[in-house]
């Protein structure tokens, strides 16, 4: 719609410590329990960095049918970013029923539980 505001979730990577709050938050917020597995938000920890990932059509990285990820001219395998918005090969997904997990915010009006908790910034809701 003409006028209607897309919000997205911004990550700033180089502030992430790798605490998995946002991941903990979410799975609150969605379950009621402290389930990582079911949360809508993931943190792939590397040896140089965290890299926090959101499940849900917001995430912009074009398929690569290598299943390769250039971030900071580094390859990163498995996809990961892709796949968190591609409903085909999603890699979050229900445990026990495999139904693909995809964030919505956590609600309407947007209050995402991920940005609010994160005590590094990391994460923003914007337009």
């Amino acid at each position: 719609m003409e006028g209607e505001k897309v919000m997205k979730i911004k990550i700033d990577h180089t502030k992430c410590s790798g605490c998995k709050l946002c991941e903990v938050a979410c799975s609150l917020k969605h379950t009621g329990t402290a389930n990582i597995q079911r949360s809508r938000i993931k943190v792939f920890i590397r040896e140089r960095y965290c890299l926090p990932v959101i499940a849900g059509p917001y995430t912009e990285a074009a398929c690569n049918s290598k299943n390769i990820v250039m971030f900071e001219g580094e390859e990163i395998s498995e996809c990961i970013m892709c796949r968190a918005s591609c409903p085909a090969k999603s890699v979050f997904r229900e445990p026990d029923v495999d139904i693909p997990l995809k964030c919505d915010f956590c609600g309407d009006p947007p209050d995402p539980q991920c940005v609010l908790w994160c005590p590094a910034g990391t994460l923003k809701l914007v337009e």
